[in-house]
C-alpha cells in the first residue's frame, strides 16, 4: 500500500516495499487520479526507493511536490536530525540528504494543500493551517532563562513567530503532536498580543490542547506546578522577569520541558540553530481566544481551556506546608505582616493565598494589582528597587515580617524589623530549619545545593546535617536535574532565588511561606504577650551555629559590551599567570578559575561560568556576565567573608567586605574598562 503520494524531481516514492522504477511510476501516475486516497496509518524505517538509472541524491539537494492526497509528512532522519520543520507544506519543499538512510512518515490527520502565491494553505480538522514564509532574525540565542529583548524588538515583523516556530522545529514531534501544553506570563505588557500568537503557532503545528492561565497571567512556579500535575508535554512562560515592563521596556519569552524545569542546553542550542535557517511558520487561522473567561474552547482538533492560575498551585502547597500553624500564626493580634507583590504577578496569588486562606489582613498585601507596566516600578525585590517595603520595615514601628516578590513570583526577599536577609543567608537558614518546620520535609532532606556565586553558608548546613552537597553555575535548569535524579531538596541563588523539588523553578511565595513556618514553629507555645522570636533572632542563632558568611553583590547595569569583553579578557590573563601563595592585598590566593561545571546526572558540561579568586581564609571574589538583562551587558561581582567570631556577626557587611571590594575593583580595572565608579546596585 502507498504511504503516501509524491510528484518528484528526481522522481521518487516512499514505499514500503522496493519495485522496479516503471510499476513505480504506473502506481504513480494512478493515484495522482485518486484524490480521495488518504494515508490511515503510520510507518517509519522505510527506505526511499530510487530509480536504479537515476543518480543518487546522496549529496545533492531534492524537491518534491505535494500532490492532491490529504496527508501530511514528518520527515526524521535515524539519527533523530530534522530534515524539515516536521508538518511543514509548500507547493515544493526542498530538503538536502546528506547520506541515504532511514526515514519516518507519520500522519497528522484530515489535511488538503493547496498552492499559493505567498503561503501553503491547509484545511485541518476544522480550521486551516497557513506556512507564512519568513527569514531568519538575528539575535534570538537565549540566555540563563529564555530569550529577553526590548518589547518594541518582539512587535517587530514574525520576531516572535520566528522564535515560537524554531521551537517547535527543535522538539521531537511525539513531544507536541497532540500533546498537552500550557501558556502563563507575569502580566507585563505585550504579553496578551504574544499569548494569542503562540496559541495559533501551536495549533498550526499540530498541539491537541492548551491549559491557559485567566488573562494570560501565571507565575513562573505556577507554570511548573501546572505542568507536573496534568502531565503536559512542557509550558510557555512569558516574561521578562524582574526587569521593567511597558513599551519602552523588556519582554521574554522561555520553555519549560515535561518535569516543569526550564528547556536544558541542549534544546535552547537546538533552538537558536532553527532560528538561522527559518523559513517558513505555520500559524493556525483560528479566532482569538478570550482568555478572561474560565472555560473550554474547541476549535475543531484543538482546545484552549482558560483555568484559574491559583487553584493548582495553592492546592501544591497545602501538600507542603501547615497551613494551620501558618494561620495560627498570621491571625495572633501580636503579629504583623506585610508582602508587597510589586504589581506583579503574585498580586494575583497574595490575596487568595494570604488572606482568603490563611487569615492576614487585607492591608497585609501591598500594590497587590497586577498591572502591564508594574505600576511603573522595577519589580526586583531586593533592598534598591523594593524601596517602598524597605522604608516601611526600617522605619518607625515596623512589621515583624516582611516580604517581596517580583515579577514572574520566582524570587523572593526577606525582611524582619531592621532586618535583612541576604539570599545566601536565607536558603541556609531554610535548609537548617526544614525538617523541624515543614511537613514536606519530616523524612529529612535528599540534599542542599547553591549556585556557584551564592555564599557558601549553604555548604556549612549540609557538612553539620551530613547531607549531599552540590554546587552549580548559575540557573534553575542545573538544579532541575539534580532533582529529578533524587538527589536535591532545597536549593538556592544569591539572585533572591530560593525553591525546592515541590516544583522546577525557584519560587517566591514558597520561600515566604518557608520563613513564615519557621517563625510559626519556634512561637508555636508562645501566649498572648510572650516575646515572640523573631526574624533577627532566627538568624542571630543560625550565625552563632555555622559561623556568619559576609555577602555583598554588586552590579553594573547595561555596560557597553565592547569594555566588558575587554575587561573579562583582562581577568582571563591575571588567572593564566596568578599561582597559589600570590598576595591581593591583605589576601594570599589559595587558587583562581573559570568555572566549569560536569552534571553528575547526564554528564553534560558547563565552561566559563564566572571567574573565581578564592583566599586561603575562604573570602572569595566572582565576576560573572548576567544573562537576565535585555540590553547592553550586566556585570556582577560578588565578595564574601567567613567569620567565625560570634563577636563580629553584627558588624555592617559593607564595612566588613570593603578591603576585598578594593581588591575586586583593582585587579579587575572594572572602573577603567567600563567607566563605571558606582554600581546600579548593592545587594
Amino acid at each position: 500500500p502507498p504511504v503516501c503520494l509524491l510528484r518528484a524531481r528526481p522522481t521518487a516514492i516512499l514505499s514500503p516495499v522496493r519495485s522496479s522504477f516503471c510499476k513505480l511510476k504506473k502506481l504513480l501516475l494512478l493515484l495522482l487520479h485518486c484524490p480521495r486516497i488518504v494515508m490511515a496509518a503510520s510507518f517509519s524505517a522505510f527506505q526511499p526507493c530510487w530509480p536504479s538509472c537515476m543518480p543518487s541524491p546522496s549529496h545533492k539537494a531534492f524537491s518534491f511536490t505535494v500532490s492532491n492526497a490529504r496527508c501530511c509528512f514528518s520527515f526524521l532522519k535515524s539519527d533523530a536530525r530534522a530534515l524539515s520543520w516536521s508538518g511543514s507544506v509548500h507547493n515544493a519543499m526542498n530538503w538536502a540528504f546528506p547520506k541515504p538512510g532511514k526515514f519516518a512518515v507519520a500522519c497528522l490527520g484530515s489535511l488538503s494543500v493547496k498552492a499559493s502565491s505567498t503561503a501553503s494553505v491547509m484545511e485541518f480538522e476544522g480550521f486551516k493551517v497557513t506556512v507564512i514564509p519568513t527569514k531568519p532574525v538575528q539575535g534570538q540565542k537565549t540566555g540563563t532563562s529564555g530569550l529577553r529583548k526590548k518589547v518594541k524588538v518582539f512587535m517587530e515583523r514574525n520576531y516572535l513567530a520566528n522564535w515560537i516556530q524554531a521551537l517547535f522545529n527543535s522538539l521531537p514531534v511525539e513531544d507536541y503532536k497532540g500533546g498537552l501544553l500550557v501558556l502563563g506570563g507575569d502580566g507585563r505588557f505585550f504579553n496578551k498580543q504574544a499569548a494569542q500568537t503562540i496559541i495559533k503557532i501551536a495549533a498550526g503545528n499540530g498541539v491537541g490542547k492548551m491549559l491557559v492561565g485567566r488573562d494570560g497571567l501565571m507565575s513562573t512556579p505556577a507554570v511548573s506546578a501546572v505542568i507536573r500535575k496534568h502531565t503536559a508535554n512542557g509550558g510557555f512562560i512569558m516574561s521578562a522577569s524582574h526587569n521593567p515592563a511597558g513599551l519602552e521596556y523588556d519582554w521574554g519569552i522561555k520553555f519549560n520541558y515535561s518535569s516543569g524545569q526550564p528547556a536544558p542546553e541542549s534544546i535552547t542550542d537546538k533552538i537558536y540553530g532553527n532560528t538561522l535557517s527559518i523559513s517558513g511558520i505555520m500559524i493556525a487561522e483560528i479566532p482569538d481566544i478570550d482568555l478572561s473567561k474560565l472555560g473550554v474552547i474547541k476549535v475543531g482538533s484543538f482546545t484552549v481551556e482558560v483555568i484559574d492560575p491559583v487553584s493548582d498551585y495553592l492546592e501544591l502547597l497545602e501538600s507542603v506546608f501547615d497551613f494551620d500553624l501558618l494561620r495560627n500564626l498570621l491571625i495572633r493580634h501580636d503579629f504583623r505582616f506585610k508582602f508587597d507583590a510589586m504589581h506583579a504577578v503574585t498580586g494575583a496569588y497574595a490575596g487568595p493565598i494570604f488572606s482568603e486562606r490563611l487569615g492576614a489582613r487585607v492591608d497585609s498585601i501591598a500594590n497587590g494589582i497586577p498591572r502591564e507596566d508594574f505600576g511603573g516600578g522595577h519589580p526586583d525585590p531586593n533592598l534598591t528597587y523594593a524601596e517602598e517595603l524597605v522604608k516601611i520595615m526600617f522605619g518607625q514601628d515596623p512589621p515583624d515580617f516582611g516580604a517581596a516578590s517580583d515579577g514572574d513570583g520566582d524570587r523572593n526577599m526577606i525582611l524582619g524589623d531592621h532586618f535583612f536577609v541576604t539570599p545566601s543567608d536565607s536558603v541556609a537558614m531554610i535548609a537548617a530549619n526544614a525538617q523541624a518546620a515543614i511537613p514536606y520535609f519530616k523524612d529529612g532532606l535528599k540534599g542542599l545545593a547553591r549556585s556557584m556565586p551564592t555564599s557558601a553558608a549553604l555548604d556549612l548546613v549540609a557538612k553539620k546535617l551530613s547531607l549531599p552537597f552540590f554546587e552549580v553555575p548559575t540557573g534553575w535548569k542545573f538544579f532541575g536535574n539534580l532533582m529529578d535524579a533524587g538527589k536535591l531538596s532545597v536549593c538556592g541563588e544569591e539572585s533572591f532565588g530560593t525553591g525546592s523539588d515541590h516544583v522546577r523553578e525557584k519560587d517566591g511565595i514558597w520561600a515566604v511561606l518557608a520563613w513564615l513556618s519557621i517563625i510559626a514553629h519556634q512561637n508555636k507555645d508562645k501566649k498572648a504577650g510572650d516575646k515572640l522570636i523573631s526574624v533577627a533572632d532566627v538568624a542571630k542563632e543560625h550565625w552563632a551555629t555555622y559561623g556568619r558568611n559576609f555577602f555583598s553583590r554588586y552590579d553594573y547595569e547595561e555596560c557597553a559590551l565592547a569594555g566588558v569583553t575587554e575587561m573579562i579578557a583582562h581577568l582571563q590573563s591575571v588567572i593564566c599567570t596568578s599561582k597559589h601563595g600570590d598576595q591581593f592585598g591583605k589576601y594570599t590566593l589559595q587558587c583562581a578559575d573559570d568555572f566549569a561545571y560536569i552534571d553528575p546526572v547526564d554528564g553534560s558540561i558547563a565552561n566559563k561560568q564566572g571567574i573565581r579568586f578564592i583566599f586561603t581564609d575562604g573570602s572569595r571574589i566572582i565576576f560573572r556576565l548576567s544573562g537576565t538583562g535585555s540590553a547592553g551587558a550586566t556585570i556582577r561581582v560578588y565578595v564574601e567573608k567567613y567569620e567565625p567570631d560570634i563577636s563580629r556577626h553584627e558588624l555592617d557587611a559593607q564595612t566588613v567586605l570593603q578591603p576585598l571590594i578594593d581588591v575586586a575593583l583593582s585587579l579587575s580595572k572594572l572602573q577603567d574598562f567600563t567607566g563605571r565608579y558606582r554600581p546600579t546596585v548593592i545587594t
